[in-house]
C-alpha cells in the first residue's frame, strides 16, 4: 500500500501511450475501457486536456462513474488562466461566435470581461461533479514563464474559492536568490499547494527543486524528466516529444526520502509523472511505487530488530 503517497501520470489519453501497445491490455478499446483500466493500476490522474481546452461537466460525470472511490483527479487549469495564449478555436463554439475573431493567438485580457468571467464559470461548473463525488484534487496551475505577477496569482485564488489550488511557476526568477522565501511565503499565505518540480536546469523556463509543504492538505511532485535537448524544442506536435525522458532506478530512489518526508507534512502527496512518450509515465510511476514500498518494509523490518 502506498498509505498517503499517490503516484499516477499527467493523462490517461495520450496518443503514444495508446498506440504503443504496452500499457492497455487488447481489449480495453474504448476511452471508458481504458479509464477503468488506468484506475485499477493508479489511485490518481492528472488531467491535462483541459489545460487546452474548457473540460466539460458531462464528461467530469463520466470520469466519476468509471473510476472507484477514493481515485482522486487533478485537473490543469485551462491556459487562457495561467498567462498562456490561446487559440480561440478552442472557445466553445458559442463563445467562438460572440467573439467573432479572425485572430489565431490570444490572451485572456483580449476577451471582453464577461466572457472572461464566463471562461471562469463554465470551467467551476465543469469540476462540480469530480468535486461533488469527493474526486476531485487539486486544481493546477501551470503558469506561463512570463507570468510573474503575484497579483495575477492572488486574483485565480480569488475566483477559485473553495478549490484547493497547485501552483507551478515556470520562470527561475520566483526562486532565485531571497525570491524563494518571498514564493514560499506566498504560497501558504494563499493556502496554494507548492509543486516540486523536477525538471533539466540551466533554463529561464526552468525552477530548481524545491522540497516545501505549503498546504498541509497536499504536497505535489511533478516530474517532467530531464531531457534538455527537448525541453525547449519549437513546434512539437505533442508534449511527448518535449517530455521524453525514462527515469533511472537510482534517479527516482535518490527523490524517495525526500518525498517521505512530504508525507509527514502533508495529508497526502501525489507524484505525478510528465514523462509522456508511449508508457513512459506509466512504467516510472510504478516504480516509483515499488521504490516507495520497498522504503517502508526496510524502515518496518529495522525496528523489529
Amino acid at each position: 500500500m502506498e498509505g498517503n503517497i499517490l503516484t499516477g501520470s499527467a493523462s490517461w489519453t495520450d496518443k503514444t501511450l495508446i498506440a504503443c501497445g504496452r500499457f492497455y491490455p487488447k481489449e480495453a478499446k474504448t476511452a471508458e475501457a481504458r479509464l477503468r483500466y488506468y484506475a485499477s493500476q493508479f489511485p490518481m490522474v492528472e488531467v491535462d486536456s483541459s489545460y487546452y481546452a474548457l473540460p466539460s461537466a458531462s464528461n467530469s460525470q463520466l470520469w466519476v462513474e468509471r473510476t472507484p472511490p477514493g481515485f482522486v483527479f487533478n485537473v490543469k487549469a485551462f491556459r487562457a488562466f495561467t498567462g498562456h495564449a490561446f487559440d480561440p478555436q478552442v472557445l466553445p463554439k458559442d463563445m467562438q461566435l460572440a467573439l467573432g475573431s479572425t485572430k489565431r493567438s490570444m490572451d485572456l485580457e483580449d476577451l471582453p470581461r464577461e466572457m472572461q468571467d464566463e471562461l471562469w464559470r463554465r470551467f467551476i461548473e465543469a469540476l462540480a461533479p469530480l468535486k461533488a463525488a469527493g474526486k476531485l484534487g487539486a486544481v493546477h496551475f501551470q503558469f506561463s514563464p512570463r507570468m510573474r505577477d503575484k497579483g495575477w496569482v492572488e486574483h485565480c485564488v480569488q475566483r477559485m474559492e473553495g478549490h484547493l489550488l497547485s501552483a507551478e511557476f515556470r520562470h527561475r526568477s520566483w526562486f532565485e536568490g531571497d525570491a524563494i522565501e518571498d514564493t514560499i511565503a506566498m504560497e501558504r499565505d494563499l493556502g496554494l499547494v507548492h509543486t516540486v518540480v523536477d525538471s533539466p536546469q540551466g533554463f529561464a523556463n526552468c525552477v530548481p527543486c524545491v522540497w516545501e509543504v505549503t498546504n498541509p492538505q497536499l504536497a505535489l511532485v511533478r516530474l517532467h524528466g530531464r531531457n534538455r535537448e527537448t525541453w525547449n524544442i519549437t513546434h512539437a506536435k505533442a508534449s511527448s516529444s518535449r517530455f521524453d525522458y525514462w527515469y533511472s532506478a537510482d534517479e527516482l530512489e535518490a527523490m524517495v526520502p525526500e518525498i517521505e518526508h512530504l508525507a509527514t507534512q502533508a495529508r497526502q502527496v501525489h507524484v505525478v509523472f510528465n514523462t509522456n512518450n508511449e508508457d513512459q509515465g506509466q512504467v516510472n510511476a510504478r516504480l516509483m511505487r515499488q521504490l516507495l514500498q520497498s522504503g517502508n518494509r526496510r524502515r518496518l523490518d529495522s525496528r523489529q530488530v
